[in-house]
């Protein structure tokens, strides 16, 4: 678990561009300093269809190489994350000596094969598969095998692959239209065995790769730290690590440092090659990538009031495209929810961050469910949204057509993802920032969808034990609500870059994330926060 039950160390990003910085000149004129030109994003093939990584759980759904009679569907079918495939002579593996990119990974050993019982039929561009030796045997040769009638005939793609003592990635360019399946057999090796592990396949809808999207520049983001994001061992925000003369304020039990609206150093320093530790908020680096592509940021700082459509405040909604909010750890009041609605109602963009929780906040649960009121006020992050969402004055039946669940999940990490052809959906999976395939929770909350309260929501990811596409165990999703956009996640882990106020204990769950490794994090925040912006 992390070391993360009931306190989730990570930090809110406190992103700060002020006018004040440049005298006259306004928000809006302002141009981040970064190396020009600044691109939008790397090329990228067409959007995923199906990624199997074989993080199965708890336990492996099959142990033994192979049953009685061989390729009995009794024992070699098995129900993998993205769906059925016939393991023979193979197995799910979690050993050492298994080499893999999350917690499991496929083992073959002899001439085995990998085998999908069902089609993609959306053609498949590319596939990528991640392949390497079985510590301590020696090097094998494998193949892949397509079929286009169901699996009556097969024929190979490429050539034969030989595996390394690391994990590495193999590329095969299919170029098929129609109903595909695959096949993974091992050609050489005898008794060596091989790993593989993170079967990404594109589809060819488009006719293979597709353009990068475009992301419009000069998006303004105003991240909230209004709501004690930092409280207790939290710390969600950009900049106030204790190196900067800031005041502080009670967060709760404990004394935390005020957020700045303009963080330090100055983000006109930031150049395409600029680490993240340049600020030190515990999501710092989705601040710092922000304005590598060209976008603009803020922090509303504690006593700063949410407001919409009022002129005298200078960091009124109504001056931003997108509001920010990580694990507010107290309730909007009904003013501010108020401006909220109708900032979204009228275009504005609403990323939402919840964290786990149990039944009620006044401790484990009989499941161990955990609350994490880190100010001890009674509410926390899934309370709080659930508030708004309910309570708001305007439309308190799910007006973004989900409602946050009081669970404490770990995922280490989910493949399961939206694979379909809703656009907004695949802007966000596959856009300006790159694919994102995977989701990892240390202690998270997941989601209920209510598509009959709002049809455009719509879930990005599952948990492993919950149906693809179905309206329970949602981890990620995405909705409309007026002319304006919400992305839901249901952990704040994902976002924590691990650097941030000393006096916390964080970790990178942002591009490290060990032990479930890379799970393509940054891919899905920027993603999100783009489409949110309509920059892309």
């Amino acid at each position: 678990m992390m070391q993360r039950m009931s306190v989730k160390n990570w930090g809110l990003i406190s992103l700060s561009v002020t006018a004040l910085l440049v005298g006259c000149h306004s928000f809006s004129d302002l141009t981040p300093g970064v190396d020009q030109p600044l691109t939008a994003g790397a090329a990228r093939t067409a959007a995923v269809s199906l990624s199997e990584g074989f993080d199965v759980g708890s336990s492996s759904p099959k142990t033994a190489y192979d049953v009685s009679p061989t390729g009995s569907a009794s024992g070699d079918n098995v129900t993998l994350p993205s769906g059925s495939w016939n393991m023979y002579d193979a197995l799910v593996g979690n050993l050492s000596s298994d080499l893999k990119a999350g917690s499991w990974s496929g083992r073959i050993r002899n001439t085995g094969k990998v085998t999908m019982l069902f089609d993609v039929t959306s053609g498949i561009s590319t596939v990528t598969v991640k392949h390497g030796t079985y510590s301590g045997d020696a090097a094998s040769q494998w193949g892949l095998w397509y079929s286009t009638n169901g699996g009556s005939s097969w024929t190979q793609s490429g050539s034969a692959v030989t595996t390394g003592s690391s994990l590495q990635t193999q590329t095969f360019t299919l170029n098929l239209s129609g109903s595909v399946r695959l096949e993974i057999r091992k050609l050489s090796g005898g008794s060596s065995r091989i790993n593989i592990d993170d079967i990404v396949i594109n589809d060819n809808s488009g006719g293979g790769t597709t353009p990068p999207p475009t992301a419009t520049t000069g998006k303004k983001f105003l991240f909230d730290a209004s709501h004690y994001e930092n409280a207790g061992s939290a710390d969600w925000q950009i900049d106030a690590d204790g190196t900067e003369s800031v005041p502080s304020y009670t967060g709760g039990t404990t004394t935390e440092l005020k957020a700045q609206r303009t963080p330090t150093p100055s983000y006109t320093g930031i150049t395409s090659s600029t680490s993240e530790t340049y600020w030190k908020g515990g999501i710092s680096a989705w601040a710092v990538d922000l304005v590598k592509r060209g976008q603009l940021v803020e922090t509303l700082p504690v006593g700063a009031s949410i407001t919409y459509g009022n002129s005298a405040n200078p960091q009124d909604l109504s001056n931003y495209n997108v509001y920010v909010v990580v694990e507010p750890n107290r309730l909007f009041s009904t003013a501010e929810k108020t401006a909220i609605m109708n900032f979204v109602n009228n275009g504005g963009g609403l990323m939402m961050v919840a964290d786990h929780t149990a039944a009620t906040t006044g401790g484990a649960d009989r499941n161990g469910y955990n609350p994490s009121d880190r100010d001890g006020d009674g509410f926390d992050s899934p309370r709080v949204w659930n508030d708004l969402m309910s309570n708001n004055g305007i439309n308190n039946n799910k007006p973004f057509g989900f409602v946050v669940d009081y669970v404490d999940i770990s995922e280490k990490p989910t493949t399961k993802v939206y694979t379909g052809s809703n656009a907004n959906a695949q802007l966000v999976l596959n856009g300006a920032a790159g694919t994102a395939s995977k989701l990892a929770f240390y202690n998270g909350t997941t989601a209920t969808l209510y598509p009959s309260t709002n049809a455009n929501v719509q879930g990005l990811f599952w948990r492993s034990s919950s149906t693809l596409n179905g309206s329970t165990g949602v981890m990620a999703l995405l909705s409309t609500y007026g002319t304006g956009r919400i992305v839901f996640v249901g952990d704040s882990s994902p976002a924590d870059d691990g650097t941030g106020d000393p006096n916390d204990n964080l970790f990178n769950g942002w591009s490290g994330d060990q032990p479930s490794g890379y799970t393509s994090h940054p891919a899905l925040h920027l993603n999100a926060s783009l489409w949110l912006a309509k920059a892309q």
